[in-house]
């Protein structure tokens, strides 16, 4: 059974190639001027994609933990994919797996298996996850925009890189877009590797989830991953008063404006 599920590891150079080159791109902030402006674009670019990423494709993709109606459900899709990490119906399909699997053989990223490479980067360089079982995301992919922003993955994060650098400078282009998105790569994939094995456990969970207070932080409420992985529709995932979970205190604003409907909240018999 092992061999059915076992990773070919191998990787595809269609993707390492533009994910190094956007790595090796973060060495042109040695070529514009440092100034406060340029840290505030890289935080607030940082920011606004990882509300994308964890309120996007994360709690309303791939757990449907709270709903928007058709227009916002598109604008929610486009801006999670400014983050350069794919198409959103595939984003979702895969973590719908993981949490099938997860720390289990056929997992697609466990640490607990193998290893921190392959859990952090090695999995979306490789080209065995290309593609999704489209069953795994057919309550959105009957949408005819998102299959459309799914394929053609790449133009919210082109057009919005290109509006930066087009509308503010170069110099707001290196920090606000390549720099950022680079941060914004590694604060994701940590929830991958590292909260699968490093910090603490509330709820006996059949995987290695773990709660990670620093994690959290990084990751706008994405580190109390015990706790996501105890009740994983959730749409709040820091459960205690100092549990911080941004992503969760901006769909709560949302849902004042009626933007963000029926907020499924934490439940646990503790």
């Amino acid at each position: 059974m092992a061999e059915l599920v076992a990773k070919r590891k191998h990787y595809d150079l269609g993707t390492m190639i533009p994910f190094l080159l956007m790595h090796a791109s973060v060495l042109l902030v040695f070529t514009v001027p440092f100034t406060p402006a340029m840290i505030a674009w890289l935080a607030g670019s940082y920011f606004v994609r990882m509300f994308g990423v964890t309120g996007g494709y994360h709690r309303y993709f791939s757990h449907r933990s709270y709903k928007l109606n058709r227009f916002w459900q598109f604008v929610m899709a486009f801006l999670a994919q400014t983050s350069g990490q794919k198409g959103v119906l595939w984003w979702a399909a895969h973590h719908r797996d993981h949490h099938l699997n997860s720390d289990r053989r056929a997992d697609l990223h466990s640490p607990v298996h193998e290893g921190f490479w392959w859990s952090h980067l090695g999995w979306i360089l490789s080209d065995e996850y290309d593609d999704y079982d489209p069953r795994r995301i057919a309550d959105f992919s009957k949408y005819p925009e998102l299959r459309w922003l799914d394929k053609y993955h790449l133009v919210p994060t082109v057009i919005y890189g290109a509006g930066i650098y087009f509308v503010f400078g170069f110099p707001a282009f290196v920090w606000g877009f390549l720099v950022a998105t680079v941060a914004l790569y590694h604060g994701t994939f940590v929830i991958n590797s590292l909260t699968h094995i490093w910090g603490s456990r509330r709820f006996p969970t059949p995987d290695e989830s773990r709660n990670n207070f620093v994690l959290a932080i990084v990751t706008l409420g994405e580190g109390w991953h015990n706790n996501h992985h105890h009740f994983m529709s959730s749409v709040r995932q820091g459960i205690r008063w100092w549990e911080i979970d941004i992503t969760f205190y901006i769909l709560t604003a949302l849902s004042w404006v009626g933007i963000a409907r029926d907020l499924r909240e934490f439940r646990t018999t503790e």
